[in-house]
């Protein structure tokens, strides 16, 4: 949970008076279903920004607004804006703000009071924490990547950093938001609660496990935020899931194999077989010889003689004179 509120506009009025970001609603007050514009100045040139209406002050970051009703904006040359947002309720009771921030770059926020009006109102949640905590060593990330990540499971790491309490109460079970970015998009916050109090002029080692999506890859910033305050700011490197790009290139080369193997062996098993004339035995040798069992010569079937065959010419032998 958010601990430090934002800046909050009085009367849908400007919320920064130190040359910073601005913001002005056109009304202060308005039910479900109408609309209302919201100007800004003194903001990024370019910039996109998103406009949400949230509840509780917007204690518990984005989980407290109408996040589906929310609208996008980009500022021109000279950092201002104007757009025109629906009002819907919030998932949580009112005072209620119109929050503006960025979504690429420096993370930006302003926050503008409004009421929605017939939407409940109830008190802000009590602070459970106290102190101003400040990083005191060079934070770490600690872990390494298993056969998982490489097969595209979502990269694991826990980030440790000592932190110092420089206020006069004690900071007892703090809330911080660990927030990861790639590239030049801002970071993705997530509040985690740290168990364990940090006495007045004390220090003490926290550790926050931090988690990327699947198959994530590339430069990333990981970011730690107490309140309002970013303490820490620590890159890291996450490879390339190989394992993915390898599973796909055997994918690729085994299923037609296999695709080709089972159907030859379909082909093999339907096409019909051809009988040969002659089984076994001097009968089958005799037939693959081209000759009878008895020693003659057989005829072979494609072959029909065109003529009759010639008759044998005998060849009397003389006799001698003497005989009878």
């Amino acid at each position: 949970m958010v601990l430090a509120l934002l800046p909050a506009a009085v009367a849908g009025a400007t919320v920064r008076d130190d040359g910073g970001p601005t913001v002005r609603l056109s009304v202060k007050e308005a039910g479900k279903g109408g609309t209302l514009t919201v100007t800004g100045r003194g903001w990024r040139p370019k910039a996109l920004l998103t406009l949400l209406i949230c509840g509780q002050n917007m204690i518990g970051g984005t989980n407290s607004c109408a996040n589906g009703d929310g609208r996008a904006v980009t500022t021109d040359a000279h950092g201002a804006f104007r757009r025109s947002l629906a009002v819907a309720e919030p998932p949580k009771p009112c005072p209620c703000v119109v929050h503006v921030s960025t979504v690429t770059g420096a993370a930006t926020a302003v926050d503008a009071a409004f009421k929605v009006a017939g939407h409940p109102v109830a008190p802000l949640p009590e602070e459970r924490t106290g102190g101003r905590l400040t990083v005191l060593a060079q934070p770490r990330l600690a872990g390494s990547s298993g056969l998982l990540t490489w097969f595209g499971a979502p990269p694991q790491r826990e980030l440790t950093v000592t932190v110092g309490n420089l206020g006069s109460a004690p900071a007892k079970d703090p809330v911080f938001q660990v927030g990861t970015s790639h590239g030049v998009f801002a970071p993705e916050w997530e509040e985690q609660q740290w168990r364990g109090t940090v006495p007045a002029g004390k220090k003490a080692e926290v550790r926050l496990p931090v988690e990327l999506a699947a198959g994530a890859h590339g430069d990333y910033l990981v970011s730690l935020k107490y309140g309002d305050k970013v303490l820490v700011e620590q890159p890291w490197g996450v490879g390339r899931p190989w394992g993915v790009t390898l599973f796909w290139v055997l994918l690729c080369l085994v299923v037609p194999t296999a695709v080709f193997r089972i159907g030859m062996a379909i082909v093999d098993r339907v096409r019909p077989r051809r009988r040969t004339a002659g089984t076994g035995g001097a009968a089958g040798t005799a037939h693959r010889r081209g000759t009878t069992p008895g020693g003659g010569s057989a005829a072979l079937p494609w072959f029909t003689p065109d003529t009759a065959p010639s008759t044998t010419t005998t060849t009397e032998r003389p006799t001698s004179k003497g005989s009878a």
